[in-house]
């Protein structure tokens, strides 16, 4: 059970409160390195507020819907990771970085607490962005978790099955056919896991060909994965297409309706699954932050620090961060996510202990893949 050491307001007496929002990957990263550094005095207490007691791989999710994976592989145990740092289970209901205290919430009764802090890092995460389009945030399917994932999955399976009856022949287009909207990492993954996943199972539904099947990708961008090179987003197109994947770019989605899935090319899509993974937007409680923000995020200095607000700090979607290089905001995935909150870390223990800040930046992602390790693989389930 987690107990607040001090629920008072910050004295100069008191142990200093570092709170981290936010269960992903830049908030347990910043956790996991404090966790070996400052959370060892005593002098210095570290709370973690989460949802969820488990960091989940989501770059992993679509092979839960696959079935290449099971759920509880793709995710670590917040008790497991982090034993020095206080783990709040709830939901972040305001900050007031004025006041510097956070309220925090947690049961079905949503019970309240007032968390003050000295020190205070923003790592909540994005929401869904569905851009006020009719129809899709009540018919898209979005893969954000775990429970997203398996929704996805028994619904693939639930249209196979119904397709297979031969008195639905003529409902077989629409619970055939795939439309994912957005081309980044999680769009091509989601669509190339299920297009191998859907075509492999055939072989249980003797009324089912595969010239049955359509898979359709659609972005409103130029080009498919743009967080990578265009060499290699192009590839990987060609890869998708040699596959059987349809690929529509400068495409938007207008609407989705029982008619199907309307397109600002003209064309509507018959089918009753779209899965969204078009845009992400700051999570809402950005938006009552009174500090400089650029596409609704928090703009941070070279240390991951909040100007305007001495001893608070942003990292993962909860961030702008400019690569010094191009002066370009560096792209919210999770690769960079974890990255940051491991230099959060640092220049928070150095804000405190004294020493040098480190400015943060990123090799290219090619450079990335090859020089670094990757995130702690999931191992143990929640």
């Amino acid at each position: 059970m987690f107990l607040f050491r001090n629920r008072s307001k910050r004295t100069t007496h008191g142990p200093q409160r570092i709170v981290i929002l936010g269960g992903g990957f830049a908030g347990v990263y910043a956790g996991l390195r404090l966790e070996k550094t400052l959370a060892r005095d005593p002098d210095i207490e570290i709370v973690l507020v989460s949802r969820e007691n488990f960091l989940l791989f989501t770059p992993m999710l679509h092979e839960v819907v696959t079935g290449e994976l099971a759920p509880t592989d793709i995710v670590n145990s917040l008790h497991k990771l982090l034993r020095r740092v206080d783990l709040f289970l709830g939901e972040v209901e305001s900050i007031d970085l004025a006041g510097r205290s956070v309220t925090v919430s947690h049961g079905d009764g949503h019970h309240r607490h007032e968390l003050p802090f000295d020190h205070l890092v923003l790592a909540l995460g994005a929401s869904t962005n569905f851009f006020s389009l009719p129809g899709v945030q009540e018919r898209a399917l979005t893969m954000k978790s775990l429970g997203d994932a398996l929704h996805l999955r028994n619904h693939i399976i639930k249209n196979l099955e119904e397709a297979d009856f031969e008195c639905c022949a003529d409902r077989r287009q629409s619970l055939l056919t795939i439309v994912v909207a957005g081309a980044g990492f999680a769009g091509v993954e989601t669509i190339g896991g299920l297009n191998d996943f859907i075509r492999e199972s055939l072989k249980f539904y003797p009324h089912l060909k595969e010239e049955m099947l359509r898979f359709v990708l659609v972005d409103a961008g130029p080009a498919i994965l743009p967080e990578l090179s265009p060499k290699l987003g192009a590839y990987a197109q060609k890869k998708l297409a040699r596959r059987g994947i349809e690929i529509m770019l400068n495409t938007r989605v207008e609407s989705v309706s029982d008619r199907g899935v309307e397109l600002s090319n003209g064309t509507t899509i018959k089918t009753n699954t779209l899965i969204w993974t078009g845009g992400n937007a700051p999570h809402p409680l950005l938006t009552t932050l009174p500090c400089q923000k650029e596409h609704g995020r928090p703009l941070v200095n070279e240390f991951l620090e909040v100007p305007e607000w001495p001893g608070v700090w942003a990292a993962g979607d909860c961030a702008a961060i400019r690569d010094p290089r191009t002066a370009k905001l560096y792209p919210p995935t999770a690769q960079h996510a974890l990255r940051e909150g491991k230099v959060l870390a640092r220049n928070l223990r150095a804000a405190i202990c004294g020493g040098t800040k480190k400015p943060f930046s990123i090799p290219c992602l090619a450079s990335l893949q090859r020089s670094e390790s990757g995130p702690v693989l999931p191992v143990s389930s929640a």
